[in-house]
């Protein structure tokens, strides 16, 4: 998917909203063949193209209806002989390869419901409306404990996993969009993202690893879904807070790299993902003041691709992944033609508030 283009290509001054929609109606009509070796991950690919639809506001070119049952069907149903003490977690499965028939669930090992998968399974459902009690999420939550561990992080799947940050945020994100905090310990949880920050302010994915930014931003977001921070911590001058602000914006003011995109890391080079993940953290923390933003348009703009979409690096093909968080990062710097995005959720505040 990372493929250079074979033909020359130039950069559109401006942001082609058009032709970013024709990309994702191909997207959503039918995968290219290099998706393939994604297929496990489709739920996911779904909501980085639905989600993309709605900032783009274009989410009526799609069969709501059908993609809410096409959904609902990925989800790991409990059997009333089930003993939710077994272990197991009934929340999504992301995709068919993923999902057994029901006689095969006997085996407890054939349920490969994944906590990633869960929260775009639901993220969906947000954007298209539906209504949450409508379907047993009880079983989600409770069976979600059972993934939390003695440190307070979480494993994506019940068979066993790394347990990192990113899971800690899926976990939160669930229950936000739930509106039911049973499936975790947040106490424990918070413990854990708190040891997660590094010496020099931001966080890594697991206490003790290298600062990056994707797992900075699945620390903040989490902190501010559970109650544990609150928003606009910088532009309202507050000083006191469960974490570092000042070396944290310290870390993350030295992200914005000499081509005025973002980088994830020291001495990495500027990628159109870390527009948003970087962008977010300071949107949630109130230091967008600090973004060059004229300059970080001109730098997405580089990745900009000629046949809609945006890719990691200049010149690369687009792809699902970075053509999303491209919108995200877009939609941030008040895009006028984007709806505004929840930050925290990653979804927008039209699905988030029905606003």
């Amino acid at each position: 998917m990372a493929s250079k283009l074979t033909e020359p290509f130039s950069i559109d001054p401006s942001f082609d909203k058009d032709r970013h929609v024709r990309f994702l109606d191909m997207m959503y009509e039918l995968l290219p063949s290099d998706y393939e070796s994604q297929e496990i991950n489709h739920l996911t690919l779904a909501y980085f193209t639905l989600s993309s639809l709605d900032i783009l506001g274009a989410l009526d070119r799609v069969d709501k209806e059908a993609i809410v049952a096409w959904v609902l069907s990925f989800q790991a149903h409990k059997e009333e002989q089930d003993d939710l003490r077994s272990g197991q977690f009934y929340g999504f499965l992301g995709s068919r390869s993923s999902q057994f028939p029901a006689d095969a669930l006997k085996n407890s090992n054939c349920n490969s419901s994944h906590l990633a998968s869960t929260y775009s399974a639901l993220a969906i459902l947000k954007i298209l409306g539906y209504d949450f009690s409508l379907f047993d999420s009880g079983s989600i939550l409770r069976s979600m404990r059972n993934l939390q561990q003695p440190d307070g992080s979480f494993m994506p799947i019940h068979i066993g996993a790394e347990a990192d940050l990113r899971f800690v945020y899926c976990a939160a994100a669930i229950s936000y969009l739930l509106g039911d905090w049973t499936g975790m310990d947040k106490e424990m949880a918070k413990e854990y993202i708190l040891n997660c920050q590094s010496y020099d302010g931001g966080f890594g994915l697991c206490p003790g690893l290298e600062s990056h930014g994707g797992a900075t931003y699945c620390a903040i977001a989490s902190l501010r879904l559970m109650g544990f921070m609150e928003d606009d911590l910088i532009s309202k001058g507050v000083s006191s807070s469960i974490i570092d602000i000042p070396v944290l914006l310290d870390w993350m003011m030295q992200r914005q790299a000499a081509d005025a995109g973002y980088q994830g890391r020291l001495n990495k080079p500027s990628d159109t993902c870390y527009a948003f993940w970087v962008g977010g953290v300071l949107k949630i923390l109130g230091g967008s003041k600090f973004v060059n933003k004229d300059a970080l348009r001109d730098s997405l703009l580089t990745c900009q691709s000629v046949y809609g979409g945006f890719s990691k690096f200049p010149g690369e093909l687009p792809e699902l992944y970075h053509s999303y968080y491209g919108f995200s990062a877009y939609s941030l710097l008040d895009e006028p033609t984007l709806n505004s995005l929840c930050v925290e959720l990653g979804i927008t505040k039209r699905a988030a508030f029905g606003s």
